[in-house]
């Protein structure tokens, strides 16, 4: 107990957070030439040459065994095991204990430093990797798009497995910092993030619990008032929290329309655990 209060309090001191490439949503835009993956429903995760960080830039306790044979040099990616298990996955890296890092790999979607397009740098992992393998990292394959029809197939294809969605992006583009329309999402129901910013007491059955919140992004501050499971009206997510919503389009204003819980972002939110 005592070595996680103080892992986290260490890790509270010291985290800023990192400037990372995000996704724009996908709205049917023309990407002939562009590549596709799938979109992987896990934390992600950054190693910057030495340590293994957070998009938050909370330093990760991934064992020495998991972090010993990666490289020099920045990677940028996703730490997962396999689909459904988000939970699972979350919870390893929010612990400061080593137990269950041995199911996770870094599945590598770019290399941020490194010189060329998409492939090129895809590539200077590759050639390290060929001469200091390690079961804990792999490199996302990138699928040329042929056509729209091409993409729907693997988007199905993707869906029907369980899986959360599909990347597209433009091999062309270098990294790029924030958020980029060189690099999209594609999923059934879109989602994006928001802060809490207050708490609004239920009624009805309800009653003595949570019944909706308020929340703020770019556009302004908007209410949640469903997706909540009993255990979340029981425990709400704090104020200050960085939560994951769902919606179905948006307002004339830019608002989120029918907006319903989903989660907290565990790796925005070391720090409250």
């Amino acid at each position: 107990m005592w070595r996680s209060l103080l892992f986290l309090l260490c890790t509270s001191l010291v985290a800023q957070p990192l400037d990372l490439m995000l996704l724009e949503q996908y709205r049917d835009q023309d990407i002939r030439g562009w590549v596709m993956s799938e979109k992987l429903d896990g934390v992600r995760g950054y190693w910057n040459g030495k340590q293994l960080l957070s998009r938050q830039g909370y330093p990760l306790s991934a064992p020495d065994y998991f972090t010993q044979s990666f490289p020099p040099f920045a990677i940028d990616g996703e730490l997962f095991s396999e689909r459904g298990k988000f939970e699972e996955i979350a919870a390893t890296v929010r612990s400061a204990s080593p137990k269950g890092w041995y199911k996770l790999k870094l599945y590598v979607f770019d290399v941020p430093q490194a010189q060329g397009d998409l492939f090129a740098r895809l590539k200077t992992l590759a050639d390290y990797l060929a001469q200091n393998p390690t079961p804990y990292i792999h490199i996302i394959p990138q699928i040329p798009v042929k056509d729209d029809a091409h993409l729907k197939q693997f988007f199905e294809q993707i869906q029907a497995a369980g899986g959360e969605g599909v990347v597209v992006r433009n091999p062309h583009s270098p990294y790029i910092h924030g958020r980029s329309a060189q690099i999209l999402k594609l999923k059934a129901v879109a989602d994006a993030e928001c802060e809490v910013v207050a708490h609004h007491q239920g009624k009805g059955k309800y009653q003595g619990k949570l019944g909706a919140i308020s929340c703020r992004n770019e556009q302004g501050i908007f209410r949640i008032g469903s997706g909540f499971k009993d255990k979340d009206r029981e425990n709400p997510p704090p104020i200050g929290a960085i939560i994951t919503y769902k919606y179905r389009g948006l307002t004339a204003s830019g608002k989120p329309r029918f907006a319903t819980y989903w989660r907290i972002r565990s790796d925005y939110n070391l720090e409250l655990k």
